[in-house]
């Protein structure tokens, strides 16, 4: 169980660093790279594999806080895939920032 574990927290993280780095390499251009749509699947799916790795361990809120950031970040990235030229630096900038504070949350939130 704990190299299913470790698959999934490495896979999860990289998932976020694309979403980060999507946006970020976006910015210049406003445009939404193809990666970061399957950047946040793979952090969704592997959150939820690892939330439910946790089982009854798990910090309900602090999961349910850090699901409603990444819901946020994936609606955002869907509209921005769905309707390229509606995408802007303060789309992306939200994108980014969701980001680090889902990260610092889970870093940071013990």
């Amino acid at each position: 169980m704990d190299t299913v574990h470790g698959i999934s927290l490495v896979l999860h993280l990289i998932g976020w660093a694309v979403v980060l780095g999507g946006a970020l390499a976006g910015m210049k251009s406003t445009t939404l790279p193809s990666g970061t749509f399957h950047g946040i699947l793979t952090a969704l799916v592997t959150g939820i594999i690892l939330t439910g790795l946790l089982g009854a361990d798990a910090n309900h809120v602090k999961i349910a806080v850090k699901l409603v950031i990444t819901l946020l970040v994936t609606v955002l990235v869907v509209l921005g895939r769905r309707r390229p030229e509606k995408v802007t630096r303060g789309s992306l900038g939200a994108i980014s920032g969701l980001v680090v504070v889902n990260v610092a949350l889970a870093v940071l939130w013990h």
